[in-house]
């Protein structure tokens, strides 16, 4: 199934997306599910094409291109969803959502803000779709979150283990922001196969718990596989 272009934000496409992501376990990326993947729309290898060449020829349920700061990936993607689905029509596709990676500043550190399910057409993003960082108070992490929920979507902590300051202070803080999950799925370095790190993911699954936030799962591919991180 191949998830629509919304005009408008729709809860009901984030809560299938919450639903999704409460299924997620250590192995179900990058077989399964990846919601962390980057073209050459941004910093990445892969044709939106080919990496979704590559998503339907692995049989993924479902995933998010999130380019840095660009769309163009996702609007390139879908349209190639849309035409396989026109011409195999019987072919079983994933589900796609939208999705972004934003960096923003949290408690001084800068971080990597994933968005999903947010209306690509919100005015509201547009300063953050300009193909670089913002910059000043609209890199502040509180203004990217409520960019994105404004537009109806959800706001992710990527790989919250991989900065200055480690996922103890950043992921309550987080929580508090309105922040509405974190990356607890993560491989950390670039292993092949791809594996979730064990002692960085039992850290932010405890901390997901203790604060009540959404777990996703993706390998953050910038080479030329969704399999691997490079």
């Amino acid at each position: 199934m191949v998830a629509t272009l919304l005009s408008e934000p729709s809860p009901l496409q984030t809560d299938a997306l919450k639903a999704v992501w409460r299924s997620l376990t250590p192995l179900s990326c990058p077989y399964h599910y990846n919601f962390h993947l980057h073209t050459h729309c941004s910093d990445g290898q892969m044709t939106p094409e080919n990496l979704i060449r590559q998503a339907v020829d692995l049989g993924l349920r479902g995933l998010a291109i999130t380019d840095h700061h660009s769309l163009e990936g996702y609007r390139r993607g879908l349209a190639h969803l849309t035409r396989l689905a026109q011409e195999n029509p019987q072919t079983r596709l994933p589900q796609f959502w939208t999705g972004v990676e934003i960096t923003g500043d949290l408690l001084g550190t800068e971080v990597h803000i994933l968005g999903y399910g947010f209306d690509a057409d919100a005015p509201g993003l547009r300063p953050y779709l300009a193909g670089k960082a913002p910059e000043g108070e609209l890199g502040a992490a509180a203004r990217v979150i409520g960019a994105l929920h404004d537009a109806g979507g959800l706001a992710v902590l990527a790989h919250p283990a991989r900065y200055r300051q480690p996922a103890s202070r950043l992921i309550p803080q987080a929580a508090q922001l309105g922040f509405d999950g974190v990356e607890a799925y993560y491989a950390y370095g670039n292993p092949k196969p791809w594996v979730s790190s064990a002692a960085q993911m039992e850290e932010v699954l405890y901390l997901s718990q203790t604060y009540n936030l959404e777990r996703t799962c993706g390998t953050d591919s910038h080479g030329a596989s969704i399999l691997f991180r490079v």
